[in-house]
């Protein structure tokens, strides 16, 4: 009951705040329900408020928000991963080695936090906002370091869902090299459905979106090793304070793999999965609109420069080695 107490306020006016953003999301798919939701918590917390919000809102920002990446698993099925993404692992592998390099050296040059490097990095190379919501709490990543680094990847969501298609007419790519391309070198998923159905559209059939589609999903698996391997290397790093890797280890990855496991060998149907991975993205919304509340905008618009730059870097840098592996496997 003193739980409920403690966390009543803040979680309630995350859920409304959150069901405005999901909603203007169904609107704008292209900008997303999270996005919404971290612009609406930052313009409500330039408004002072009750301390009794408080603990609601980082139960929200921090719980909920690996509550609902484990309910995303539910959506994943191995078998359809394993059969088309195989063919794009080469590449899948390129371009997060890529990107996390490039946030490595280019964060050090422009004397950009580890931890926002590591967020944009591990969002810009596997999948967007929903990687970054699985590294965060492994990372121990504040607020507005979270806050910044879905920014940065909301701005090259747009860019790629409205330019990738136009690119890939340019680069007279075939519909399964388009769909490969999109599938690796767009970082949220949204974007990724909008820029294979806009070049499906086109082209009279939905191999681009499939592919597309398919391959984000065999990205997203990514998630896994990662988050597992950023762990052990903050127990390690912690290792003076005592910090145990039971205390760092991400054990929501486990029961995401868990349910992915379920989800493939147990079908729940398509009404249940759907309704689940449809919690999963409202969760995430809230839990997004719990870090823009938790966020100081004045001192998020000031460090905003560099970290864009960063995103930019590992924007094209991903696109780049993903044109380049593709062309090198012969795939358009």
């Amino acid at each position: 009951m003193s739980f409920i107490k403690k966390n009543y306020a803040g979680f309630l006016l995350s859920l409304v705040l959150g069901g405005v953003a999901a909603f203007l999301g169904t609107q704008f798919p292209v900008i997303g329900g999270p996005v919404f939701g971290i612009l609406l918590g930052l313009l409500v917390a330039l408004f002072p408020r009750p301390t009794a919000f408080q603990s609601g809102i980082s139960f929200t920002s921090k719980k909920i928000l690996q509550y609902a990446i484990i309910l995303l698993g539910f959506g994943m099925n191995l078998y359809q991963v394993m059969a088309v993404g195989s063919q794009s692992l080469i590449i899948i592998l390129s371009t997060i080695t890529t990107a996390l390099v490039v946030a490595y050296f280019v964060s050090k040059w422009l004397n950009i936090p580890a931890v926002v490097a590591t967020l944009v990095g591990v969002g810009s190379s596997i999948c967007g906002g929903s990687a970054i919501a699985a590294t965060a709490p492994v990372i121990q990543a504040e607020d507005e370091d979270i806050a910044t680094s879905i920014s940065v990847i909301f701005l090259f969501n747009i860019l790629a869902a409205l330019l990738f298609p136009t690119f890939g007419e340019l680069l007279q790519m075939s519909d399964t090299g388009f769909g490969m391309w999109a599938g690796t070198a767009i970082n949220d998923t949204s974007s990724v459905v909008a820029a294979g159905q806009s070049w499906s559209l086109t082209h009279g059939n939905d191999t681009a979106l499939n592919y597309a589609t398919i391959v984000k999903l065999t990205r997203t698996l990514a998630i896994i090793p990662i988050t597992l391997i950023l762990s052990v290397y903050q127990t390690k790093k912690h290792s003076h304070a005592s910090v145990k890797l039971t205390k760092t280890f991400p054990w929501f990855i486990l029961f995401f793999l868990l349910a992915s496991i379920i989800s493939t060998i147990f079908p729940l149907g398509v009404t249940l999965t759907t309704n689940l991975t449809t919690l999963g993205k409202f969760m995430i919304t809230m839990a997004m609109t719990a870090i823009g509340l938790n966020t100081n905008l004045v001192k998020l618009v000031k460090s905003g420069g560099k970290p864009i730059l960063l995103g930019f870097t590992c924007w094209i840098s991903i696109m780049l080695v993903s044109l380049a592996v593709q062309h090198v496997l012969n795939i358009w």
